[in-house]
């Protein structure tokens, strides 16, 4: 067999020489990964990836086929640009994917993404889309009116903020839509209208976006692979598995027994605000993203245009900061009410459908928890199939389901605030298994 340069027979090659080169131990680092069979070579090309040099490299050593899938629309496009990259393929008494996975449940797996593709659950329904982004649109302008009309007495200043909070929240699944690649069908197309959603509408970065989120969509709840779980060890301790670790190495940069209460501190108030709020402008100074940056102050100058004028400067950093803080606490119960109190540990190598449902639960169905969590209470669904258009997902989630009942697997579905008491409750409990190994292991 031969690939794309006649002449040159492709090299054979066994998973545990692959698995050697997963970019640890001593230079050179070689960073090979597996595609439907095929061997690539990433060592240098993973600082060129367009996904990022990280998200790429996780997979280093593996079988990325299941991700390469589910991340690419035009994949015949991309193999075009893999061809340089291709080294060889898997010895013909290699299997198709590592032997530790359960290869029935890839198969299943690979079979119900063929099925979802059928069904033409990956399309998009624009006018979903369009109305969406209208009614943003709508709240936006009601706040400013709001405050026009009535004046900026304490009433409609509170009303406001609560208005423009909303819209922070709603543009910022509306911007992950975009950035998942589920609203048009090529995606410089996505990457543009992110660039204005996320840029224009919310002030942030979407090269930062997209090289914090397709990391974690990759390893999800994969420590020093999902940025997602960075906060441990440093302010929380995450995970039965990783907190015991903590206790037995002494470790205590938190009186983690505690965080479940300062939590509610340092968490849902603070990230957006005091700390994304900064870090998104040393992030795209820093990595030279001076479009981003241009996009980022479009919003900064009309919200000052159209805001300041009416409550003078106290006024409008008053507002900025209370918006922030209502976008903030919205933002962390969400997201993380569907990956905190899931399982969190080292990357195991596991196959994409357990790896995604280890890590996931869902919320009840609801118009309501449809719109307030942007359709992230089916999280399952979305990162199984991360560019599926979010008004599918109660459509796969059945199959899903009977996939998950087929193996065995724990297919979760909790009410809204039972998941959101889940989070502290897990941080409790890690809190407390952090103590009893810090004290006596």
């Amino acid at each position: 067999m031969e690939d794309s340069e006649p002449g040159r027979a492709l090299r054979r090659f066994t998973w545990e020489e692959i698995g050697q080169r997963n970019g640890r131990g001593s230079p050179p680092q070689e960073r090979w990964l597996v595609i439907e069979r095929k061997v690539y070579d990433i060592s240098s090309f993973c600082r060129r990836h367009p996904g990022g040099s990280r998200v790429i490299s996780h997979y280093a050593g593996q079988d990325a086929t299941d991700p390469f899938i589910a991340f690419h629309l035009d994949k015949t496009l991309v193999r075009k640009y893999m061809s340089p990259l291709l080294i060889g393929e898997l010895a013909p008494d290699q299997p198709s994917f590592e032997p530790s996975k359960n290869k029935k449940l890839v198969e299943d797996f690979r079979e119900l993404r063929a099925t979802v593709e059928k069904m033409g659950l990956l399309n998009p329904n624009r006018t979903f889309f369009i109305l969406y982004l209208c009614h943003i649109l709508v709240l936006d302008v009601a706040a400013w009116l709001t405050i026009w009309y009535f004046g900026a007495s304490t009433v409609p200043f509170l009303f406001s903020a609560v208005l423009l909070g909303t819209v922070q929240a709603q543009a910022g699944w509306l911007q992950h839509d975009f950035g998942h690649l589920s609203v048009f069908s090529k995606s410089r197309w996505n990457h543009w209208v992110h660039k204005f959603v996320i840029g224009h509408l919310k002030g942030a970065p979407a090269s930062w976006w997209n090289h914090l989120h397709f990391q974690h969509h990759a390893k999800p709840n994969c420590f020093r692979k999902d940025p997602d779980v960075n906060m441990h060890p440093l302010f929380f301790a995450l995970g039965k598995t990783l907190s015991v670790e903590l206790g037995v190495q002494k470790k205590k940069f938190m009186p983690y027994n505690h965080q479940h209460k300062y939590f509610f501190i340092i968490g849902p108030p603070a990230l957006v605000p005091l700390y994304f709020q900064w870090y998104i402008f040393y992030f795209v100074v820093q990595r030279k993203q001076w479009v981003d940056l241009a996009w980022m102050l479009t919003f900064y100058i009309r919200f000052f245009l159209t805001y300041l004028p009416l409550l003078g400067v106290k006024g409008i950093l008053g507002l900025h900061l209370l918006v922030r803080f209502i976008e903030s606490n919205w933002f962390v119960w969400i997201t993380q009410m569907n990956h905190i109190p899931m399982h969190i540990d080292y990357d195991k190598n596991e196959d994409w459908f357990s790896t995604q449902l280890q890590a996931t639960c869902n919320v009840h169905q609801s118009l309501f928890n449809d719109w307030f969590s942007g359709h992230l209470n089916f999280q399952i669904e979305h990162h199984l199939f991360p560019t599926m258009p979010r008004h599918n997902y109660w459509k796969v989630a059945p199959l899903v389901k009977s996939l998950c009942a087929k193996h065995g697997i724990e297919y979760q579905c909790k009410p809204l605030l039972t998941a959101f008491a889940d989070i502290v409750h897990s941080l409790k409990d890690s809190g407390e298994l952090w103590l009893d190994a810090y004290l006596h292991k």
